[in-house]
């Protein structure tokens, strides 16, 4: 099992190229209309991670961090580098949106998959860059078509559903896909169910216990 190096394994996001694919040197990411959430912005790993979910409403099991290779969990800013074809490149691409740092989490029975990932940002211009960013990328790399306005997600997620496996992306069922900026942070959730309507159940939940976790 793989987290986020090879994300097609683990049903997240994988980054294709330059994150920052309609900036240019020296330009800044825009602020968006995300607002920074209620809850005290984290100063640390540890303090991230006390706001991810801790379970999941499908009752997968919880993936321990050290079974996945990369092993999940704690990620700095070289972690997510690496994650690319060009691992400089990457990073400098990071240091531009201010990437602070970040926190994945896994369940797993089968070929059931939930992920979360949340990034964290200095401002949130570069977690929304990241965020439409990710989300561009997936479309491209899965094959689907996104949708920016769902009407069970709040403002400022997209949304992707898959109806059918992408095997030759190691997609083994149908799957659900959201990216979502939420003031300094980025939350991206991914769902391999049964069936579509099970994945998108899934997801749905679990991208909303999320937000809430973070606007405290």
């Amino acid at each position: 099992m793989t987290s986020r190096r090879t994300r097609g394994t683990a049903a997240a996001l994988l980054l294709l190229g330059p994150l920052c694919g309609g900036c240019t040197a020296g330009e800044e990411p825009s602020a968006g209309a995300s607002s920074t959430p209620a809850t005290v912005v984290p100063a640390s790993a540890a303090e991230l991670e006390s706001l991810l979910v801790t379970a999941v409403p499908s009752g997968l099991p919880l993936v321990p961090d050290d079974e996945l290779d990369p092993p999940a969990g704690e990620k700095t800013i070289d972690d997510v580098a690496r994650y690319g074809g060009d691992a400089d490149e990457q990073r400098a691409v990071l240091e531009h949106y201010g990437y602070l740092r970040g926190w994945e989490r896994f369940w797993r029975s089968g070929d059931q998959l939930t992920s979360v990932f949340v990034d964290q940002f200095a401002g949130p211009g570069g977690a929304e860059a990241y965020a439409e960013d990710l989300a561009r990328n997936d479309a491209q790399y899965y094959g689907g078509s996104l949708d920016h306005s769902p009407a069970d997600l709040p403002a400022g997620c997209v949304l992707m559903v898959r109806d059918f496996p992408a095997p030759e992306r190691n997609v083994a069922g149908p799957a659900a896909f959201a990216w979502c900026a939420a003031g300094v942070f980025t939350v991206a959730v991914a769902s391999v169910a049964v069936g579509a309507a099970e994945a998108r159940a899934e997801l749905t939940a679990v991208t909303r216990a999320q937000l809430d976790r973070m606007d405290r």
